[in-house]
């Protein structure tokens, strides 16, 4: 069972929710029902405050309201309102008064009809105002520039740590589009205008309040789950095949299994995925044990190589419901790692069940943070998940528990044939029937394993981010014994250890010119950097470097510290 999705529902009070301005019981009982069920209640109207008592008392079951099409919000329970912008000009009001242009005042919003609209354009026109004038039925509303409900409802769902992606929105008319737009479903009710019918997720078999009842009780028998076919606007894309066929992420319900050779293209994909959610407005945690997406800036990196982050840093983090996080653990101890992300999923999941968010945890070195077989009966693993993403290097490192899981399963690098074996062995399945393909750079082997569909070659979309692998962790971080470089000279007199670039940069600099010069030309600065630190880059350059035979110490440190320099950037303080 998949963990709920939709957390809120906005609706549009005339022509939705309500028929010729009454609301009738059915309608209010059956939001009540949702409400009941833990899911936030939000109403979206043009209408005024003073309006909307005369007429709907019952306004108070919503957890806020949002009025004056985006332009006020308020809490009910409180009656704390928010202004988004400022009030109408009094020139501007005065002026239309002269007119004889009948209308209606509220805090943000200056309110007529048809056909007034002339004079409001031409008396905008004449005071050079930034005011906008959005049509609704015959009504002529004037705001401040980029207020609409859809504004005011993203503002009011922040209020409440609600991403608009985990909301569904229903209306009829006109103005309800900007607010149906940003939502994760958008309805329209039967009675709806036909443009706003041809742009949303679903359309009710009944109008006005009877549409809403509809929507109602489909969200309670399964949370949309049974239309999840209307809802592919929210597909992230992961690549097409030759034939053009587009492989996607459903928005919800899905986890997925990212597994290949080191240096396969792994960091890469994810870093593509990652810009596509934040494309789609979806909000994502990944755990990242190494440090190797503290590069990619459009989300936050809570830790350091220096200070590890707490669980209760990362929790508050997510209170904001706009930023993704890349959780840095490279600060901490390598065997305290599985413990501190044991600790901090069961906390993440109580947060995305009361909210929808994270949207997606990603792990990395999944093999690391999951090593098998794991011992449930010491430390129990959460068996009901969505929405998960583990990257390693074969499947079989991580435990079955885990990989039954698994809905789609992506290979990358050479072996995409062993990573669905392995898989398969692992859980005990059936290998797919399907034709082995040879993948290149930037492709990759997609199995949606769940549809039933065999594996296929996709090609990947280019990525915004230059994904500089493993950077950090080979700079800053500390690599083991075995892929550390040691100083030891021609007579191993010394046994320096350098456990990343910048401590062998460090320890180069304090060695005399014999060992610098030892080391230099019996290739072994090439070599460190061509395979445990994986820079072939830079080990060419060193290559070059050899070539030139009679450098004085002061004239190779020049050379390896502007290679250094230019490939990585200095940790703060170096």
């Amino acid at each position: 069972m998949a963990s709920r999705h939709f957390h809120a529902l906005a609706v549009d009070y005339d022509g939705t929710i309500a028929h010729d301005g009454r609301v009738s019981t059915e309608t209010l009982d059956a939001l009540q029902r949702l409400k009941d069920s833990g899911r936030k209640l939000l109403l979206v109207t043009g209408r005024e405050r003073s309006d909307l008592d005369a007429i709907f008392p019952d306004h108070r079951m919503f957890d806020l309201l949002v009025l004056e099409n985006g332009g006020v919000i308020i809490r009910p329970g409180t009656n704390e309102y928010e202004t988004i912008g400022k009030s109408p000009p009094s020139d501007f009001v005065r002026i239309l008064k002269e007119k004889g242009v009948p209308m209606s005042l509220g805090h943000v919003i200056l309110a007529t009809w048809e056909p007034h609209e002339q004079i409001v354009l031409e008396t905008i026109k004449e005071l050079g105002l930034d005011l906008q004038v959005i049509f609704n039925k015959g009504a002529v509303m004037v705001l401040p520039s980029g207020v609409t409900k859809g504004s005011g409802l993203r503002h009011a769902l922040s209020m409440i740590g609600i991403s608009p992606l985990n909301t569904i929105g229903i209306g009829d008319a006109e103005n309800d589009h900007a607010f149906l737009s940003i939502c994760g479903c958008s309805v329209a009710v039967a009675n709806a205008l036909p443009k706003i019918k041809e742009r949303v997720d679903i359309v009710t078999k009944g109008d006005h309040g009877e549409g809403v009842q509809e929507l109602v009780e489909a969200v309670l028998a399964d949370d949309l789950l049974s239309r999840a076919d209307r809802l592919q606007r929210h597909s992230v894309r992961i690549g097409k095949t030759a034939d053009g066929e587009r492989y996607g992420i459903p928005p919800s319900g899905a986890n997925i299994l990212i597994s290949g050779t080191s240096g396969g293209g792994k960091s890469t994909l994810i870093t593509g995925l990652m810009e596509r959610f934040i494309e789609h407005g979806m909000q994502f945690c990944i755990i990242d044990p190494e440090g190797d997406h503290s590069s990619f800036s459009e989300a936050m990196v809570l830790g350091s190589p220096k200070r590890p982050p707490s669980i209760e840093e990362v929790l508050q983090f997510f209170q904001n419901i706009e930023r993704s996080a890349i959780v840095d653990l490279l600060g901490q101890q390598l065997q305290e790692r599985p413990s501190f992300f044991l600790s901090l999923l069961p906390r993440l999941l109580e947060h995305k069940e009361k909210t929808g968010r994270p949207h997606w945890i990603i792990v990395d070195e999944a093999h690391h943070m999951l090593p098998g077989p794991w011992d449930f009966a010491s430390q129990p693993f959460p068996k009901e998940l969505d929405r998960m993403m583990y990257v390693t290097l074969l499947p079989g490192n991580l435990p079955d528990v885990v990989l039954k899981t698994i809905d789609i399963v992506i290979a990358v690098g050479k072996e995409p044939q062993r990573i669905v074996e392995d898989f398969c062995t692992v859980i005990g399945e059936t290998v797919p029937t399907y034709d082995v393909p040879t993948l290149e750079r930037g492709e990759a082997m997609v199995w949606m394993r769940t549809e039933g569909r065999p594996p296929v070659k996709v090609s990947l979309p280019e990525n915004r981010t230059v994904h500089k692998r493993h950077s950090r962790k080979y700079a800053e971080g500390e690599l083991n014994e075995e892929r550390s470089f040691y100083f030891r000279g021609p007579d191993a007199t010394f046994n320096l250890r350098a456990q990343n670039v910048f401590l062998f940069l460090q320890i180069a600099e304090g060695v005399d010119e014999e060992t610098l010069k030892y080391h230099l030309y019996n290739g072994d600065y090439a070599a460190w950097f061509e395979k445990p630190v994986k820079n072939s880059g830079i080990a060419q350059k060193i290559r070059e470097v050899e070539k030139e035979k009679e450098l004085t110490r002061e004239e190779i440190l020049k050379r390896l510290r502007a290679l250094i320099e230019e490939e990585y950037t200095k940790p703060a303080g170096a």
